[in-house]
């Protein structure tokens, strides 16, 4: 399969990697390439042996002997330690990924027109057709839609075509190493090791994002442990080879053990009635599908809502963009990665790739997303104003939403809590 779709700049399995480059796959059918944007890996060289001596080499190479000490004590054998690390150096282009995330986050409308390209509906299209057999069996064993598991390979890899070439063993140690997520790194180094020891992957073939996502759909390594599937009984769990079966049955037995409801949608596209109570949108607030029937939500063809169980309306770009009513499912593949826009992403790839239509509603594609610094100035000038949202870090989560809320309403703006450009020059 030739695939052309971009992988976004996303959080992976446990929320966390972004992948690095890698050359697509020789294919089985050919579609038309797609731009994409390039990041060179950084090879894992041994270091020159006449070189100067690097300070910060040599305290790696210390943490390295005190970090061998304690994963032998965690049952780690010393001969698949010492040929782990017998080419590992620090890695400063993964701390400069770690260290440097993107100022801007990227508004909703254009992360979808990305993860929801016509490319990649046709890529996940031939793939879903390209990989049946396998499929078939994934979901009547797992009970997850075929249709879902392909959305998350296609939104992870664009469909395997870029699973990140940066060692992983390298990678983690570094990250380890330099302190700042030292006892989650170190956790994933350890169960990387582990991998190892168990025979599923050689070092040389553990490549993955710069921050130890692995594979097809970019598994952590300890996520790796705990749900990685040896689907076709070849006696590996290979999520980083050719054949994806191992990947996709692991991602459908991820998704499954954190309560995927068969049949159950993520959500659906509604229409809000007029003067509907914005105070009711969010995802800590449930209904059942009767309630929201009674309080004038419809579909977005003004029909009746389906009825899929409890559920909540969410605005992901306040009230002048489009409105969902998500179901259970929806917090299930937020346990693949916590951003909405990633679940919307995957759920509406995943209908779209089954031939359902595009999202109806318009967005505000005017406004633009917030810096961390705006953020944190809005999150500051609520609290000046008495609207209290529990501190000040540039993450609109449910206290900054709920305090700019309370705001929005004293001063007779529709309470959505949508921290856009606007309701931050409102507060200046």
């Amino acid at each position: 399969m030739n695939f052309r779709v971009p992988i976004l700049a996303a959080p992976c399995c446990v929320a966390l990697a972004a992948v690095a480059a890698a050359q697509p796959l020789a294919v089985e059918r050919s579609v038309r390439p797609e731009t994409r944007p390039v990041i060179t890996p950084v090879s894992m060289s041994v270091p020159d042996a006449d070189a100067p001596a690097d300070p910060a080499l040599q305290g790696f190479n210390t943490w390295v002997e005190a970090f061998r000490r304690r994963a032998l004590a965690q049952g780690i054998r010393a001969d698949v330690f010492d040929r782990a690390f017998a080419r590992v150096e620090p890695n400063r282009a993964v701390i400069e990924k770690d260290r440097n995330q993107a100022e801007f986050s990227r508004q909703i409308w254009d992360y979808l027109d990305i993860a929801v390209s016509q490319e990649r509906i046709e890529n996940g299209q031939i793939a879903l057709q390209d990989h049946a057999a396998a499929l078939d069996r994934i979901e009547a064993r797992y009970g997850v839609d075929r249709a879902v598991v392909v959305a998350v390979w296609g939104m992870e890899t664009a469909y395997g075509a870029f699973r990140g070439r940066t060692p992983v063993i390298g990678a983690l140690a570094t990250l380890a190493f330099d302190g700042r997520r030292a006892r989650f790194f170190e956790a994933q180094l350890i169960a990387a090791l582990k991998i190892l020891q168990a025979g599923d992957v050689d070092v040389d073939a553990m490549t993955g994002s710069w921050a130890g996502a692995m594979g097809h759909t970019q598994f952590m390594p300890e996520s790796y442990l705990a749900h990685a599937q040896d689907f076709d009984g070849d006696g590996r769990r290979d999520i980083w080879g050719d054949d994806p079966a191992d990947a996709l049955a692991s991602t459908a037995a991820y998704l499954r053990h954190f309560g995927w409801t068969t049949g159950q949608p993520w959500g659906v596209e509604v229409r809000l009635p007029s003067g509907f109570d914005y105070g009711l949108t969010g995802k800590t607030v449930k209904k059942p599908v009767s309630e929201w029937s009674r309080l004038g939500v419809r579909g977005i063809e003004g029909g009746a809502l389906p009825d899929h169980g409890p559920g909540s309306i969410l605005l992901p770009a306040g009230a002048g963009g489009a409105a969902f009513l998500t179901f259970g499912n929806f917090g299930v593949i937020a346990r693949y990665n916590p951003a909405d826009s990633y679940v919307i992403g995957v759920g509406h790839l995943a209908d779209r790739i089954l031939g359902g239509p595009p999202i109806r509603s318009d967005w505000p594609r005017g406004d633009r997303a917030l810096t961390t610094d705006e953020k944190q100035e809005l999150q500051r000038r609520l609290q000046a104003r008495g609207f209290d949202p529990n501190g000040v870090d540039g993450i609109v989560g449910p206290n900054t939403v709920a305090a700019l809320r309370a705001f929005q309403r004293s001063v007779g703006l529709i309470p959505d809590g949508y921290a856009s450009l606007g309701v931050l020059r409102r507060l200046r």
